[in-house]
């Protein structure tokens, strides 16, 4: 008999409880200036990244830089609306694993890395776009109820099923069910940002490009790695973000009825905007060391049109790696750059750096001395000094 109950009450969950995360959501929108959370969870949650938000605002890792702050908060704005986007606290944090993220209690979160991938102004609207569907359904707080309800099921479940002597683990299957609700919420964050940006004018298909060159990357790293690409393995029934083709698929689907005309791109914008913080970027992500990733980017944002600050980035990675033939290579990338009326300083630094590794005294003099002219405030002008720069 207890048998028979116990299979009774499985049947009966068939669709777990964690549907359950979308009961007693608060009423009003949480953009609204006089919002307040409600309730217990939201209180908490709200607690929770308060703190972690003060945190972020007093981390080395925040990047200050006026013009790329300025030029993410007007992307928000422009999608979003200024009503919408004064409740928001925006906050750019150097590290160069490209994500991006929207606490419950309205600050989001851009990595510089994200912003080293996007092509344009309008992939990054994209991106700040989902972002700001999450905030808006209070997918946070959906989240943790259904976490707690799945939880609280399987221990139940549990304690029954051994009291029934039975060895049935149904824990899996209400897991999953979880993870599945947490990729729901990812789908109505993607057409919600994609809603967001047709609406702003933005050309709304690269919401769906944005998945494709992740998966191209993916393909570039294991190429150089010597190793099978990842980007069609199965992540399993606990994954919480659908796989990158179907993201593609629905977010293409959906560009041509939300507004395939929309035509902004935005892509010198972008660069001009985040041209101070550019060698940052570049920096941390050859710091990765992970050079088939950092080449298919760079080629990537070139599209064969190659500016002094690809070029320079491209020296620099090949500097970095310094395997047989990559100080000459280097240098060339060094030269082209620096005949690009765009080349940062660092190129002629590079220069020099790349030309005293291949024995080229004189020629690493002559570039780390018009580096010194470009910047003769250089942190580093004692150290190159000492490979024959101007003291």
């Amino acid at each position: 008999m207890r048998a028979r109950l116990l299979a009774a009450m499985l049947c009966g969950l068939a669709v777990p409880s964690p549907s359950a995360g979308k009961e007693s959501q608060p009423i009003g929108s949480p953009a609204a200036a006089d919002y307040k959370p409600v309730g217990t969870d939201e209180q908490g949650l709200w607690l929770q990244f308060e703190e972690l938000e003060r945190q972020i605002k007093t981390s080395k890792l925040l990047v200050k830089d006026t013009n790329a702050n300025a030029y993410v908060r007007h992307i928000l704005c422009r999608i979003v609306g200024d009503e919408n986007c004064a409740r928001v606290r925006l906050y750019i944090v150097r590290n160069p694993i490209p994500n991006a993220s929207m606490a419950p209690n309205g600050f989001m979160v851009i990595h510089t890395g994200m912003l080293l991938r996007v092509q344009d102004e309008a992939e990054l609207a994209a991106v700040i776009g989902h972002e700001f569907g999450h905030f808006e359904r209070r997918h946070s707080l959906a989240r943790l109820k259904s976490l707690r309800n799945t939880a609280s099921w399987v221990n139940w479940i549990t304690v029954l099923a051994i009291g029934a002597g039975s060895s049935v683990n149904v824990g899996p299957t209400l897991w999953a069910s979880h993870f599945s609700y947490q990729r729901d919420h990812e789908r109505e964050a993607d057409l919600d940002g994609l809603a967001l940006i047709g609406r702003a004018g933005y050309r709304t298909a690269c919401a769906s490009e944005v998945w494709a060159h992740m998966r191209e990357e993916e393909d570039a790293r294991a190429a150089a790695l010597g190793v099978r690409t990842t980007k069609d393995a199965y992540r399993g029934p606990f994954s919480t973000h659908p796989m990158d083709v179907e993201r593609m698929t629905y977010l293409k689907a959906a560009a041509d009825k939300v507004g395939a005309d929309n035509s902004y791109v935005g892509t010198s914008e972008l660069r001009v905007a985040l041209s101070n913080i550019w060698p940052m970027l570049i920096e941390d992500q050859i710091k990765l060391n992970d050079f088939g990733t950092s080449e298919f980017l760079l080629k990537n944002l070139a599209h064969d049109n190659w500016s002094g600050q690809l070029l320079y980035a491209r020296g620099e990675l090949y500097r970095f790696r310094g395997k047989a033939g990559d100080f000459e290579q280097a240098a060339a990338f060094y030269r082209e750059a620096t005949a690009k009326a765009d080349a940062p300083a660092g190129a002629w630094r590079g220069l020099g750096l790349a030309l005293a590794r291949t024995g080229d005294a004189v020629g690493a003099k002559t570039a780390i001395d018009e580096y010194l002219k470009h910047n003769p405030d250089a942190s580093d002008k004692a150290m190159l000094s000492m490979i024959g720069g101007s003291r």
